[in-house]
């Protein structure tokens, strides 16, 4: 029996049922706290064997030998406490468990879990209680209640700081101090091994016994890279026991650092929390759940499943929890900072489907995530000169603004070799520096942010587009200029030549540098002056000539845009097995990844993502033939796919179709399928959650930086509100079945909208049939 189960209407929430150890890594990870400067696996304090235990500070990255990569690294465990009750120890998995339930509200970003436990003689009612504060990015409370229902009994508590935690066996810290402050405030400071960063984790508990607090009998315990208090205790027949805990986290990578040293830091911003306690703490980080988050560009759903609302919100709670947008040296990884799925590396989901949802919604973190790109160039000059090109080529996987390139060269198993396969996206997916001018420019189309494309923004077009102009191959026989070798969005396709979406976003992203150039050499001002000294415009724009004869495959006589040179030729199987199976990835049960290179099987979108983002280049007839195409050859296994293919059957008004994938991307990590969140959340999805609605339904998209909006409601919906900002003005967007409203909720100056190909304008508000 599935032990899930959800608040809906006004609570928001993810409840788990009853305890199964079978599913604790499913429920730590969307169950999962944090507020983008560390997040926090939903770990239960007490230990068990089939868990994994993560507490991730965003920005800090090592790496642990010569032969692996740069990861996120797993920090000291504040969580865990070790709870014996007259000498057993507290475990869910042995006695008698009743009343169970464990929930995350997603509206306050509380999790608690309660339950009543009976061994022996020993019957108690407890209450765990957790938050990572929104308000005091540094901060991490806990709360637990314990009632004796049962007989007279001692209990010992084991809690503090665990410095043994790992990611899956690599230790990156070295052993720091440890220390006791007055009494009672715990402190480590262990250093990561290669990047040499100090994290220093403070933590101090309070007790109350039935309402009065009194400090128990306690002894301090060090161990290697582990301090914590050891506290006796004894409970009565109806005693009540309330413990707070509260501990804080500091980086030597904090932006911001006053003249105090970390340690100090650490210990003032514990002390101010503590002074206020759990239930103060909760309250203002409740406040700034409602302020920065929920009352800003709201989306509400009038759907006959009631799980369609949660869905966004549950998104949009994972998209805040894991987004570092106080700082832009950092940026989202693909688990977030839930897990340690792919290392906590950067990849293009952050351009194509999570920096969206920012950008309309929350522009100062979209800038702090483009901002990101730039810092990161560098290492982009550094991957382009390894390869023998010119300009700025992007790593596949990024971590640390000065780590490069960090995909790892070795991945699974291939079934029929029984050797590690291995990933060459690091070497030859290259898309991905057209995404990231793809991102900067949608950033500049939506905000107008004029400021960050002097500082910013233009140079790295400017320089992507120098790197496509010496990625181009040029092909005597047919006279043109070709890109050869490379993997598109399909990864089930290496070493393949000329993919569509790739030569697309090449020629787009190298046509956007000349218009940049032109704009620049207009002004002559000293934005031009500088990037024309770095770049010098008149040789490149002669570089960039070569984009007129880069070969872009057209649609054949049946329309179809060939993916590339050789797909449409390959061998084609039913996928039917494998798209209507649970599990993902099924299709390497029966071949290695070779095979399937020789087959049109399609990972996820690719012709699909180039209609979908360079929509007004085709027209609905193509878009049909390549979805009637290609979508049966998708096996939807990157959870990515799903929320470019549901958006696009909204625009051809396949509406039953789309309504069909999005609840297939709703549940990725909400629904169900107990094992499928693992290492961690599917960020792009979450991303995409959003982008299905909004850009789907909602009909919301830029085109050649016009503002288009042309709503599809799927027919279990009978109402749609939302809202986001366009070049600084709050919009709110009201769909009905019979036709939409724009409101500007704060705007003096009117806009302009696209609709069907009718511009409007838009003073205050108005109102168009569908």
């Amino acid at each position: 029996m599935v032990n899930l189960d959800y608040l809906t209407g006004n609570k928001w929430g993810i409840v788990e049922t009853s305890f199964d150890s079978k599913w604790l890594r499913k429920f730590e990870t969307i169950m999962a706290q944090g507020n983008g400067y560390m997040g926090v696996r939903a770990s239960l304090e007490e230990a068990y064997t089939n868990e994994k235990r993560g507490h991730f500070v965003a920005g800090v990255f090592n790496q642990f030998g010569n032969n692996e990569v740069t990861e996120l690294t797993n920090v000291a465990d504040l969580v865990h406490m070790e709870i014996k009750i007259n000498g057993e120890l507290l475990n869910l998995s042995i006695g008698k468990v009743t009343n169970y339930q464990r929930t995350l509200n997603i509206k306050t970003g509380e999790l608690h879990r309660v339950f009543n436990w009976e061994l022996n003689n020993i019957k108690l009612a407890f209450s765990f209680k957790r938050i990572v504060s929104l308000k005091r990015l540094h901060i991490l409370a806990q709360e637990v209640n314990i009632t004796n229902l049962g007989d007279d009994c001692t209990i010992e508590i084991v809690s503090g700081i665990d410095g043994q935690i790992t990611n899956s066996g690599s230790q990156h810290f070295s052993e720091g101090e440890k220390h006791l402050y007055d009494g009672k405030y715990l402190q480590m400071s262990p250093v990561t091994t290669n990047s040499k960063v100090k994290l220093v984790h403070s933590t101090v508990h309070q007790f109350k016994l039935n309402e009065k607090c009194f400090s128990p009998s306690s002894r301090i315990e060090m161990e290697r890279r582990k301090i914590h208090n050891r506290y006796f205790l004894k409970l009565k027949n109806q005693d009540f026991l309330n413990i707070e805990k509260i501990s804080s986290v500091h980086s030597s990578r904090d932006k911001n650092q006053d003249d105090l040293d970390i340690e100090t830091r650490s210990i003032n911003d514990l002390k101010a929390a503590h002074e206020l306690g759990y239930n103060q703490l909760l309250e203002e980080s409740i406040s700034e759940w409602k302020e920065k988050v929920w009352d800003i560009a709201p989306i509400k759903i009038y759907s006959t499943d009631p799980l369609d609302q949660l869905g966004i919100y549950f998104a949009k709670y994972h998209l805040h929890i894991m987004t570092p947008g106080h700082d832009n040296r950092m940026n989202i990884g693909a688990k977030g900072l839930s897990g340690e799925g792919y290392k906590g590396h950067t990849f293009w989901d952050t351009e194509i489907f999570m920096l969206p949802y920012f950008i309309f919604t929350h522009p100062t973190i979209a800038k702090s995530l483009v901002e990101y790109r730039y810092f990161g160039l560098e290492g982009a000059h550094r991957k382009a000169q390894e390869n023998g090109f010119l300009g700025a080529q992007y790593p596949w996987e990024s971590a640390w603004i000065d780590d490069g390139e960090t995909t790892p060269i070795w991945g699974a198993a291939d079934i029929i070799t029984g050797k590690a396969t291995k990933i060459w996206s690091g070497f030859i997916e290259q898309h991905i520096t057209g995404d990231v001018a793809y991102g900067i420019k949608q950033y500049f189309d939506v905000t107008h942010d004029e400021e960050f494309m002097d500082t910013y923004g233009y140079e790295v077009i400017l320089d992507t587009a120098k790197f496509w102009a010496s990625r181009l191959e040029y092909n005597e026989n047919l006279d043109r200029f070709e890109i050869n070798n490379v993997i598109g969005p399909d990864e089930y396709k290496e070493h393949i030549n000329n993919n569509a979406y790739t030569n697309y976003i090449a020629y787009w992203n190298m046509d956007l540098a000349i218009k940049i150039m032109d704009l620049l050499y207009s002004k002559q001002d000293e934005v031009f002056s500088r990037l024309n000294n770095k770049f010098n415009f008149e040789k490149l724009t002669i570089e960039l000539e070569k984009r007129n004869k880069l070969y872009l495959p057209k649609p054949n006589g049946e329309l179809l845009i060939p993916q590339d040179d050789t797909y449409l030729s390959k061998k084609v199987i039913d996928l039917s097995s494998y798209k209507d199976g649970d599990q993902v990835g099924s299709l390497f049960h029966d071949y290695n990844l070779t095979q399937v290179n020789d087959m049109q099987i399609t990972k996820q979108a690719d012709v699909m993502l180039l209609v979908y983002l360079f929509e007004n280049l085709f027209n609905k007839e193509i878009k049909i033939a390549n979805w009637n195409y290609y979508e049966p050859k998708t096996t939807h296994d990157s959870s990515l796919s799903l929320s470019t293919h549901a958006a696009l059957a909204a625009d051809l008004n396949e509406l039953e179709l789309s309504y069909d994938l999005f609840k297939k991307a709703r549940d990725i990590d909400m629904g169900k399928k107990m094992k499928s969140s693992d290492e961690g959340v599917h960020a792009a999805s979450l991303g995409g959650i959003w982008q299905i609605i909004v850009f789907g339904y909602g009909g919301v998209r830029v085109l050649d930086g016009k503002l288009r909006i042309e709503p599809h409601l799927p027919n279990n919906w009978s109402k749609l509100e939302f809202g986001f900002f366009w070049h600084g003005q709050l919009i709110s967007v009201v769909v009905s079945k019979e036709n939409f409203e724009v409101i500007l909720e704060d705007g003096s100056e009117a806009i302009s909208i696209v609709n069907k190909g009718t511009n409007y304008i838009v003073e205050k508000n108005i109102k168009i049939k569908l």
